[in-house]
């Protein structure tokens, strides 16, 4: 779902959208009292729902002839995303950069901000660039709403990067893939212990790290309302107990 305002041109339901790196379908479209409407024209502000992907604030939105063409656009894009922050095919980690930094090495420490939503990107971008030191700066090469996902770990494993995920919970895929690129991703809850790592990184101390064990993970198929009880899922379990 993105919120997007229309300023050339009309938009119509069923046309194909490229925004950013994302593309889609307009599905259901919106205005600004949640009434379903069929078409809109230019200084209209409305609610779309249809991307395969969360695009970022910001991003120019355009209409396109079909979905084929609105996929290699946005394919094109993400490609240039990452030559344009392609570097040396190594990965790191907060440990790595201790020594680094204590060796003299370290100039730049480059990161992945992903997160549940767009005010939470913004927040921990604005609060990572204020650490800046002389020894090392901060760069956050890339940024975005949702879970951490192949296109970030394969992004972090060239630019030699660490993901920070924040309220996201990666797939097993993604995280098996991350351990075996060797790129360290690092999830957190509370903002504030994002930029106590990140410090403590950059002033060359570690505190020990709490890693969440996953057990056994479920997708949930339905849920049944019972009286009294409330909600009530029905789920398939994918892996573990």
């Amino acid at each position: 779902i993105a919120t997007l305002l229309v300023t050339n041109g009309t938009i119509k339901t069923g046309q194909s959208v490229v925004a950013g790196t994302c593309s889609g379908k307009i599905r259901v479209m919106t205005n600004f009292k949640g009434d379903e409407i069929r078409k809109a024209g230019p200084a209209t502000a409305v609610e779309i729902l249809g991307l395969g992907d969360v695009p970022r604030a910001g991003d120019q939105f355009n209409i396109v002839k079909d979905d084929k063409t609105a996929r290699e656009i946005a394919s094109a894009r993400r490609e240039k995303l990452r030559e344009d922050v392609l570097a040396k095919n190594a990965s790191t980690t907060l440990e790595k950069l201790f020594s680094q930094i204590q060796e003299g090495e370290a100039k730049e420490l480059n990161l992945i901000v992903k997160a549940d939503v767009q005010g939470s990107v913004g927040a921990i971008i604005s609060s990572l660039e204020k650490l800046d030191t002389p020894e090392v700066k901060v760069r956050v090469i890339h940024s975005g709403v949702g879970t951490v996902n192949e296109s970030d770990v394969t992004l972090a494993e060239t630019s030699n990067a660490i993901i920070i995920g924040f309220n996201v919970r990666p797939t097993t895929a993604v995280m098996n893939q991350a351990s075996s690129a060797e790129v360290e991703v690092r999830l957190y809850r509370v903002i504030y212990d994002i930029i106590d790592d990140i410090q403590a990184a950059m002033k060359g101390r570690l505190y020990p790290e709490f890693k969440e064990e996953v057990l056994g993970l479920a997708e949930v198929r339905d849920t049944f309302k019972v009286p009294d009880a409330g909600i009530v899922a029905g789920a398939y379990v994918q892996e573990g107990s």
